[in-house]
């Protein structure tokens, strides 16, 4: 036989293959005796050996799909075909996901995390492919805390060393939109909310590029800003008959989930439209609030580029440039000085007209309070041990005891004098 094996009884080598009820056995031509038996476990590559193996020491285990990665592909196949998506979004998924589980940390994590992948190699495939897509409809679809997901999803990227684009905007709010339930009338939504989706979803593109010029955007999750914008969207529509009612009460009209910042994105957006009413003439004499502003949100949008420029401009700038120009006239900087007098006669004796504010993110304008350490305890006893070099500065020279025996002396003197027997 090739391989050199031998008979264990006699030693011979004259080993031949016997079939015997299809079943293939080795069986020593000299002495008859049956080396081996039909085996049904793999063997290692060299059947010289003549050792069985067992399966988890065979090579047959590395070709074999667990039962985790089998179920994990299922799932990520099954996302695929729920979310519509086409079917080289489908291969890529499941081709990220079987990198991934090649990695010891992914194979030993919790069922949990294993779960969490499914969803982030699907969003990574749409990241990819400019698929709107947000992380929240995937948590929501299985059923996944947001924190271990956008956690899992983090080292997935980092893991594989992918080129994960950014979301467009624009696409977020569009997909966004279509999942509010307020475009068709049903027994939950009364006929005066229901809006139509194309005017709703325009005007809250409108609003979400505002607040991405006024840095509202900027370094935040986008989810609370659109839900923000589309609820004073959809009350700017139709004011009248909307403003009484609530952002919560919006969301669950909408069937949505009220994000836990929504509320304040929503005051800092109203907070930048008062501004922008401010320089609107037709509006400077009604007094707008955070409530009534909400009318003239489609003015506001109109003519939104002119009017941010002129409430938010830097102040010292914009007064300097006037200068410049009034000189370019031939006008002196008196005259300009009288000019910015008399429109300030209507304001209080000693008061100057406010500056306009400037344009600047809301983590300047309001920034966080830094908690002051509390002061190190100090836990000195005086037994401590005295360093050679910080010795050196107690120990006095011969003048040095001279000049203190001296002063002693005088001061026992003195004390002597004032205080006689």
């Amino acid at each position: 036989m090739p391989g050199g094996g031998h008979c264990p009884d006699c030693g011979s080598t004259e080993l031949v293959e016997d079939s015997h009820y299809s079943q293939s056995q080795l069986v020593c031509s000299d002495c008859g005796c049956v080396v081996t038996e039909g085996v049904l476990t793999t063997t290692f590559s060299d059947e010289g050996n003549l050792r069985e193996v067992t399966y988890s020491r065979s090579t047959g285990e590395n070709e074999q799909v667990s039962r985790s990665q089998q179920r994990g592909l299922r799932r990520v196949r099954d996302l695929c075909r729920v979310l519509q998506l086409p079917s080289t979004f489908e291969d890529t998924a499941v081709a990220y996901y079987q990198q991934a589980y090649r990695h010891s940390g992914i194979r030993a994590a919790r069922l949990q995390k294993k779960e969490v992948l499914v969803g982030c190699c699907v969003l990574i495939t749409c990241r990819q492919h400019n698929w709107p897509l947000t992380m929240g409809t995937i948590c929501t679809l299985l059923y996944a805390d947001l924190d271990v997901f956008s956690g899992t999803y983090m080292q997935i990227v980092k893991l594989l060393g992918l080129d994960v684009p950014s979301l467009c905007l624009a696409d977020l709010v569009k997909t966004y939109c279509s999942s509010f339930r307020l475009f068709q009338a049903s027994p939950s939504v009364p006929a005066k909310y229901v809006e139509d989706k194309e005017k709703m979803v325009s005007r809250t593109l409108q609003l979400v590029e505002l607040a991405d010029e006024t840095w509202l955007v900027t370094g935040r999750h986008p989810l609370p800003v659109i839900t923000a914008a589309t609820f004073l969207a959809w009350q700017s529509l139709q004011p009248s008959e909307r403003l009484t009612c609530s952002l919560a009460r919006f969301c669950k009209l909408a069937n949505v989930d009220l994000p836990c910042p929504a509320s304040s994105r929503l005051q800092e957006l109203l907070a930048v439209l008062l501004r922008m009413a401010e320089q609107l003439a037709w509006l400077q004499v009604l007094r707008l609030d955070k409530r009534s502003v909400v009318k003239h949100i489609g003015d506001l949008l109109q003519h939104r580029h002119t009017l941010v420029r002129k409430a938010f401009r830097d102040g010292p700038a914009e007064s300097e440039a006037g200068e410049e120009e009034q000189q370019g006239r031939g006008q002196g900087p008196g005259q300009g000085k009288e000019e910015v007098a008399s429109s300030s006669l209507d304001l209080p004796k000693g008061k100057r007209p406010a500056s306009p504010a400037l344009l600047l993110p809301p983590c300047m304008l309001k920034p966080p309070k830094r908690v002051c350490p509390p002061p190190p305890i100090s836990t000195a006893t005086g037994d401590e041990d005295i360093s050679d070099s910080e010795i050196e500065q107690y120990l006095r020279t011969p003048q040095e005891v001279r000049d203190f025996q001296k002063a002693q002396a005088a001061r026992q003197a003195a004390t002597g004098v004032s205080n006689p027997p």
